[in-house]
């Protein structure tokens, strides 16, 4: 999560939501992000799309605060990273240590420590912000629930709650739907629906190829540089994404149109997905029943 505790940060409420420039991160000099730069505007909604150790997580570090680049810079409403409490960052549930016996509602409210602060026990207002949180994403029955006992995917819509708890203005979602049912990525998703049509500033981790192209109307493809940021319809080409995923992705050419397939592992080790890309813009989202079809064709 991002840190709380350092001198809050200016917000310029006319600034993009993010702004990125060169932004360089290596591990014992191994590099995790390479000169990335963009800017995201308040109300985008972005898919951040590419394989396994491509440095989708080190990005939303990195934006979170949590992570300081070695070289580049990170400004969100104008200034660093560091002391804005405005950045939602729900990180990947099996990062977290989800059997610590602490309710629903006090999870949430964990949310609003960088508006009360430690030194002050929360009032109604911020009982009200929590309830309003756990009712959006359809928790509020499970409020007095420890955290442990709940499915996976409740964990994460709480997840989802402590960070409208906070009041962010951008979301960071690291794979959300990872190890998730797909009753349960449905919920999920009906939630996040919701969250964009109310406008608000939102990246998602995710590696659902067809997802990306049929949620967002932007997508951000990364290999630890950028490779390509834009709609899907002009990033989401065989050319783009094999310069993503490499020798893990395959094309499979049909009258349609091209056939892709990453075999990046994803979803929780679910199957992957195809993607159809063709030459107008529905066919992004065309969705082949399974992969015993495409081998036969």
């Amino acid at each position: 999560m991002p840190s709380f505790f350092h001198r809050p940060a200016a917000h310029d409420i006319h600034a993009p939501s993010l702004e990125l420039e060169g932004v360089s991160v290596a591990y014992d000099g191994i590099a995790a992000l390479e000169d990335v730069s963009f800017s995201v505007r308040q109300g985008d909604q972005a898919a951040v799309i590419g394989p396994n150790g491509a440095g989708k997580s080190t990005l939303f570090n990195v934006i979170a605060g949590i992570v300081k680049p070695q070289r580049g810079s990170v400004r969100v409403y104008g200034s660093g990273p560091r002391g804005h409490i405005c950045v939602g960052y729900v990180p990947q549930r099996n990062r977290i240590d989800l059997r610590f016996p602490v309710s629903v509602h006090d999870v949430v409210m964990m949310g609003r420590i960088g508006k009360i602060g430690l030194s002050r026990w929360p009032g109604r207002r911020d009982r009200q912000i929590v309830g309003e949180a756990l009712e959006q994403v359809e928790m509020q029955p499970f409020a007095r629930r420890q955290i442990g006992e709940l499915s996976g995917g409740q964990q994460q819509r709480v997840l989802l709650a402590r960070a409208l708890a906070q009041e962010a203005e951008l979301l960071l979602l690291d794979e959300p739907l990872g190890g998730l049912d797909t009753p349960s990525q449905e919920a999920f998703l009906r939630i996040l629906d919701r969250l964009r049509r109310r406008g608000i500033t939102m990246l998602v981790a995710t590696h659902d190829l067809n997802q990306a192209a049929e949620q967002y109307p932007l997508v951000l493809v990364l290999n630890r540089r950028l490779i390509a940021f834009g709609s899907p319809a002009n990033v989401l080409t065989t050319d783009i994404l094999s310069q993503a995923y490499g020798s893990q992705m395959h094309v499979v050419h049909t009258k349609q149109g091209e056939l892709v397939i990453a075999d990046t592992c994803c979803n929780g080790g679910q199957p992957p997905v195809p993607q159809m890309l063709g030459t107008e813009p529905h066919d992004l989202t065309a969705r082949v029943e399974s992969q015993v079809e495409l081998a036969n064709r």
